[in-house]
């Protein structure tokens, strides 16, 4: 009898419970998490959560205490990471080298060369933009140029699985989008990603999948569509520091209010329409409500409720404006 094929594409990535932990107990503990061939999974979490660690136990960086992992069923070795592509949180250009000589170095270290390379880093240069801008050093070239060229390196060698440590970290809206275009273009292309980040909107606008981290432990796991299920349409968050012990027995009976999660000092619920909500709530306040926020429901919130802890905090520091694309400078 014929064996059937199976219809699940094989895994770029699969750790079956593993642990790795940093001294102080920071870390991964027995964690199973799979990446299937050519999808985009995100990593969530607030710093510590063990996003990092992941990416290095993925890279062949850090070797698991525990457990099995394989990247494309194979153990990770030198020669595997020829495979992989990789953008780091922290730059790790040289600033006295030219965009061009970036990327032909870098070609040369994966063995490649000739009219191939040339090909290569033309079709790059023209991906992100950069074409105008391949004779200047990487010392003039603007945060956003700067994280465009990196994942121009990290590709160049045509990589079967991405890895990206929070790869639009303070870049503008712009630079973000211009970034995200090129990760979906690679992706299209049949590479696997896998990025590690704390923004919410590039996770959920962006991912296939998601998986939410907690202290080295995966709280949660599915499509943004489905880790948002159940939550109503507006999300409020109130800080309030002397909220009675009860209140959120008490709200949760009130119509058109969904999960609720009591942290002190935060309240965060979702509910049907934060207009009727918010002035209800001050109707019952006992205590001086010291801050609220209303938004639509995302999966910040999703992750609020699952693990009483934000992602960003009550108030987000505002976006830091960022160096002009067309200058540099």
């Amino acid at each position: 009898m014929a064996k059937a094929l199976s219809t699940n594409p094989p895994l770029a990535v699969d750790l079956q419970a593993v642990t790795y932990l940093h001294p102080g107990e920071r870390g991964v503990e027995r964690i199973d998490l799979q990446l299937p061939s050519g999808s985009v999974l995100a990593l969530l979490g607030p710093n510590g959560s063990g996003k990092s660690t992941i990416l290095g136990l993925v890279a062949g960086f850090l070797e698991a205490q525990q457990g099995a992992l394989t990247v494309f069923e194979q153990q990770v070795t030198p020669g595997l990471r020829a495979r992989i592509g990789i953008v780091f949180q922290d730059s790790s250009l040289d600033a006295l080298m030219t965009v061009h000589e970036t990327l032909w170095l870098h070609g040369r270290l994966f063995g490649l060369g000739g009219d191939s390379l040339r090909g290569r880093i033309d079709e790059l240069l023209d991906l992100t933009n950069l074409r105008d801008r391949s004779r200047d050093t990487v010392e003039t070239l603007s945060g956003g140029l700067k994280r465009r060229l990196e994942l121009a390196r990290a590709v160049l060698h045509q990589p079967d699985l991405v890895l990206l440590d929070e790869p639009s970290l303070g870049l503008d809206p712009d630079s973000k989008a211009r970034l995200w275009a090129m990760l979906l273009a690679i992706n299209a292309d049949g590479a696997a990603i896998l990025v590690a980040t704390n923004d919410v909107a590039e996770a959920e606008q962006y991912a296939q999948s998601v998986v939410f981290l907690e202290h080295g432990q995966i709280v949660a796991e599915g499509t943004p569509a489905d880790l948002k299920r159940g939550l109503r349409r507006d999300s409020v968050r109130v800080e309030w520091p002397d909220a009675p012990q009860d209140l959120a027995g008490t709200l949760s009976k009130w119509s058109g209010v969904g999960q609720i999660t009591f942290a002190p000092p935060l309240v965060h619920a979702t509910v049907d329409d934060a207009s009727s909500f918010v002035p209800d709530l001050f109707g019952i306040a006992e205590g001086a409500i010291q801050g609220i926020r209303i938004r639509e429901s995302t999966l910040e919130d999703a992750y609020f409720l699952l693990v009483g802890e934000s992602l960003n905090g009550l108030n987000p520091p505002a976006e830091q404006p960022q160096p002009s694309e067309e200058t540099g400078q």
